[in-house]
């Protein structure tokens, strides 16, 4: 307040002294709601700041706590005293650390390298925490850190830092809810999670990102590989790729997720797998599954390492499939899928399968089990 009301450093050293703790809390509770006031002149505030210097550095904890609580959200404070306050014991730096946006990316990435859990989980409560530092989160800090950051929606989380999550807690029940409950995550992402949550957040990591209601309705019923051509079909092409990289790397790209794809008309998913599992550029593969003859198929089919046994039952699939295109059947997924079974229970029929069921995933399973 303007008019000399303020304390002077002389009048702060002085108190300081004064061994009553509690008068010391008192006066650091009213110079910094002065402070967060508008009254002050510069000079006024210029003085404040060199006492907060002081009492950063007094003995008594419940004094540096009421400088934290009562600046923790003022702009105006200055850095280096943000920065003493925020590397305090966690009863004066955790409101500092959540709250004071006077702290920079690298205060923050500091202080998750270099300082406890308490610290590292305030960091990532922070209404916004830019990916700089939720880098850092991900890589150094805890499993309570990163389960709140990835809690936080505030947290900007580029994909690579998400990658890192599933790498290091993707086991963790911890982690893994507040990552399904994420508004958005990378589609490889949730497939690596299909492999890892229950059922009940299988269930939410497909509905979640507004896949048809049957595919949640249907979830408790579908194999892992039924919920992952499912958050493929929800993807972009970019995203499709990249989950059948990784589905191939982690040596799941089996036969029968790939027949499962056909099966449900995820051509592009097939596309995809057959390209990378043939070691040829998918403009190519494109050309091959779609060519009206047996041998451009037949052909891809062996140089991707396909088994011998499922073959006929891929070709009546892909048939199915071009047949539905061209009455349009694509865009109705029930009609698609009856007409799509009964074609292969045809061919089962004539191979000398018997399966007596409407059922796709275990149409899938009896033929995928020959080979």
């Amino acid at each position: 307040m303007a008019g000399g009301s303020i304390l002077s450093k002389a009048d702060v050293e002085a108190l300081l002294n004064n061994p009553s703790g509690e008068s010391r809390t008192v006066t650091a509770q009213k110079l910094a709601m002065e402070f967060n006031s508008s009254d002050l002149s510069n000079e006024e505030r210029i003085l404040a700041e060199d006492i907060f210097r002081i009492m950063i550095k007094d003995a008594e904890i419940r004094v540096r706590q009421a400088l934290a609580d009562n600046l923790k959200e003022n702009l105006d404070l200055p850095r280096d005293v943000a920065k003493s306050l925020a590397n305090d014991v966690d009863s004066v730096s955790l409101p500092i650390i959540q709250f004071s946006e006077v702290l920079t990316d690298e205060d923050l990435i500091e202080i998750v390298n270099m300082q406890d859990e308490e610290k590292q989980k305030a960091v990532a409560s922070r209404r916004v925490v830019d990916e700089k530092v939720s880098s850092a989160l991900v890589a150094k800090g805890s499993e309570d850190a990163v389960a709140t950051l990835v809690s936080n929606e505030g947290a900007k989380i580029s994909d690579e830092s998400f990658e890192t999550v599933v790498e290091r807690f993707g086991e963790s029940p911890k982690v893994q809810k507040p990552l399904v409950y994420r508004s958005a995550i990378p589609v490889t992402v949730a497939e690596k999670l299909v492999y890892r949550v229950s059922e009940e957040l299988q269930k939410r990591l497909v509905t979640h990102h507004e896949l048809p209601p049957d595919v949640a309705t249907d979830l408790i019923m579908q194999s892992r590989e039924k919920a992952t051509i499912s958050i493929s079909k929800s993807g972009s092409q970019q995203d499709i790729r990249d989950l059948v990289a990784q589905l191939y790397k982690n040596d799941r790209l089996t036969p029968s997720i790939i027949f499962r794809a056909v099966c449900m008309g995820d051509i592009p998913f097939v596309e995809y797998a057959f390209s990378i599992s043939a070691g040829i550029p998918v403009e190519n593969t494109r050309v091959l599954i779609h060519d009206a003859g047996k041998l451009g198929f037949q052909s891809l089919y062996k140089k991707a390492r396909q088994p011998d046994a499922m073959f006929n039952a891929f070709k009546a699939a892909i048939d199915v499939y071009k047949e539905t295109e061209k009455e349009h059947l694509e865009d109705n997924p029930e009609k698609f899928s009856r007409r799509m079974i009964e074609r292969i229970l045809t061919f089962c029929d004539k191979s000398g399968i018997f399966v007596e069921t409407d059922d796709l995933d275990y149409l899938i399973s009896k033929i995928s089990t020959r080979h």
